[in-house]
């Protein structure tokens, strides 16, 4: 007996005038904002292979998971590559004068407290003709968020030595090498008095959204140091800490309450005195309860490990390296202008200009 086989049903047709639209009933797919959204229309220009791309593609996938409108963000930069940033971000944006986008950004921030504001900015552009700038920025503790891109070169003109620049570095400003001590960023930011500071690097992208989150979610300046990479100038500055070979005995990522080992937990760090050393856990003479525990909320912990940085045979520190709570600028501002204005009513610009000792002259 011949064995009938199911036929493949039919979806059924729609009639003429409904093919196209959505079935009756049926609810629309509703999809959250992605980072095409937070994608402008302008052609990036830099250089490939700039470690800015990775930054910039972090930064625009993290932009849906913060719930911000496009409307009410700001990013906010100077003069340099980094600076180039506001273009390439579909939100609002002022690309500003050479080492003054914190002065602009605090005054934003201080009328228009509700925005949440991004400052871009290079290592040549911030410590340098800004450096004023920044740490009166940090001390304020204006309720924003300052991501530093430090690639230890002038990129944008060209090579010179930056205020971050090694010493002994030939430039085409420094034909004989850098004879200057470079800037610490982090241990500049701890002295200014920021109430976060935090380092990561271009190449590690998964801990660099993890920063900016954290840095995001800090309620006062939140100060984050980026290596990156300039692959024209500087190329290879910040390898031996991003590179398979390299970065897990150079490396070391600070996690509050937990143990610094790194090295895949071969080598741990301990303290001294005030002096942070680097031990052997293979050796036998020193185990992981002998490593220090970080704690991101002691500033005088932050300020002994950031020295780190300063000395080659330490792996170098990423993550967050300090982080207090404090009232914001903006806060304190508004509140005493609120206080002011119940002690002695509105103000009066045209009587405030009619005041004291006016004169006219026929």
């Amino acid at each position: 007996m011949p064995i009938e086989l199911p036929t493949k049903r039919k979806k059924p047709s729609l009639p003429p005038g409904l093919k196209g639209r959505r079935p009756p009933g049926r609810a629309p797919v509703r999809r959250g904002p992605s980072r095409k959204d937070f994608s402008s229309d302008q052609d990036v220009r830099w250089c490939p292979g700039c470690g800015d791309y990775a930054i910039l593609a972090s930064v625009q996938r993290l932009m849906p998971q913060l719930g911000v409108k496009r409307e009410n963000l700001v990013f906010i930069s100077g003069i340099g590559c980094s600076s180039r940033f506001p273009y390439y971000m579909n939100t609002y944006g002022v690309h500003s004068i050479h080492g003054r986008a914190p002065t602009l950004a605090t005054g934003l921030k201080a009328s228009r407290p509700e925005l949440d504001v991004w400052v871009v900015t290079g290592d040549g552009d911030a410590l340098s003709i800004g450096g004023n700038h920044l740490i009166h920025l940090l001390r304020r503790n204006v309720n924003l968020q300052l991501l530093l891109f430090n690639n230890q070169i002038y990129g944008l003109t060209k090579g010179q030595f930056s205020p971050t620049s090694e010493i002994g570095k030939v430039t085409k400003s420094s034909p004989n090498g850098s004879i200057a001590r470079p800037f610490n960023p982090v241990s500049m930011a701890l002295g200014a008095a920021s109430s976060f500071v935090a380092r990561t690097t271009d190449r590690n992208t998964r801990h660099l959204t993890q920063i900016l989150k954290r840095a995001h979610q800090h309620n006062g300046t939140a100060f984050v140091e980026i290596y990156q990479n300039c692959n024209i100038y500087n190329d290879g500055a910040f390898f031996e800490f991003t590179e398979k070979a390299t970065k897990d005995h150079r490396t070391i990522y600070l996690e509050h309450g937990k143990p610094m080992l790194y090295d895949k937990g071969r080598h741990g760090i301990r303290l001294d005195g005030f002096m942070p050393v680097s031990f052997d856990l293979e050796d036998g003479r020193y185990g992981a309860s002998d490593a220090l525990i970080y704690d991101e909320k002691s500033l005088e912990l932050a300020s002994i490990v950031s020295r780190m940085s300063e000395r080659p045979e330490l792996p170098r520190p990423f993550g967050v390296i300090y982080m207090e709570n404090r009232p914001t600028f903006e806060s304190l501002l508004n509140s005493q202008i609120e206080e002011v204005t119940r002690q002695r009513g509105p103000g009066d610009l045209a009587a405030l200009l009619h005041s004291a000792d006016t004169w006219t002259i026929n």
